[in-house]
């Protein structure tokens, strides 16, 4: 049975205005902090730990900051500082990654690949069908980074950008790629199970049910939808483990894009 284009349309303004009230709030919430005096920490806390039981993602991760001190526009969530982010840059991070480039994309294709095995039915073939995909597809983006770069990551004190590695080989990167979906750092610079990055996934599909059509509300297809979305973040880490060595192989320091690294001091790698 084809869902009525009329009750789509319905369902996705409601989540849109669920979505840009629940952004409203956790701006005024994020100004809030702020404005009491919420600290704007630079630089990881002291660890009691040696070098030696540091968490060994850090080295790599040392030497790579300074290649990388500006922000990424095609992926926010490369890291560009050692410094935990503040309740404030996390919400920002969830902003620029609804924007950015590649959630566009990615949305395009998926929605693409969606309309060409007709899935789901409801929706139709045509256009506007399309439409409808790519709307949907953009929603579950957007709260999907809503959930696990802002609320959860806050909460859990999780750090959710990606530290790539300084001279990625293709089998290294694969195996990097894959832990990163499932391992995070704190905001302290330890590795632990990426809680806000798996559980946000879940919570941004289980929010999908408001507006899918009836025949993609089972758990079936909502542990569909999670494991296409981990198969997705896994694909974006490859990218963004290499972007900075792409940046540096065409010779994009020179404008200025990412500073030359003969011209930066680099801390002491850790051992």
């Amino acid at each position: 049975m084809k869902l009525p284009q009329h009750n789509v349309h319905v369902a996705k303004r409601a989540f849109a205005c669920l979505m840009l009230t629940a952004c409203l709030c956790s701006s005024l919430l994020v100004s809030a902090q702020e404005a009491a005096g919420t600290p704007n920490r630079t630089s990881l806390p002291d660890s009691p730990q040696s070098q030696a039981n540091a968490n060994p993602t850090q080295g790599t991760t040392t030497r790579f900051i300074g290649y990388m001190t500006n922000q990424s526009l095609i992926f926010p969530d490369i890291a560009f500082s050692e410094g935990p982010l503040t309740t404030g840059r996390k919400f920002r991070l969830f902003v620029n990654q609804s924007i950015s480039p590649p959630y566009i994309l990615a949305a395009g294709i998926s929605a693409a690949y969606d309309q060409a095995r007709n899935s789901p039915k409801a929706y139709g073939q045509g256009w506007d069908a399309y439409a409808s995909r790519f709307g949907v597809d953009v929603a579950r983006a957007t709260s999907n980074s809503f959930f696990s770069s802002f609320v959860l990551a806050t909460v859990l004190h999780e750090d959710p950008r990606f530290f790539p590695q300084y001279r990625p080989s293709l089998w290294g990167s694969v195996k990097y790629s894959a832990q990163r979906v499932f391992i995070t750092r704190t905001d302290a610079g330890f590795d632990r199970f990426n809680s806000s990055g798996v559980f946000g996934t879940a919570a941004a599909e289980g929010l999908a049910n408001v507006y899918l059509p009836a025949s993609e509300q089972t758990a079936a297809k909502n542990c569909e939808r999670v494991g296409t979305d981990l198969a997705w973040k896994f694909a974006g880490n490859m990218f963004k483990n290499y972007w900075p060595t792409i940046f540096r192989s065409l010779g994009l320091n020179r404008l200025k894009v990412i500073p030359d690294p003969s011209a930066l001091q680099h801390p002491a790698p850790n051992n």
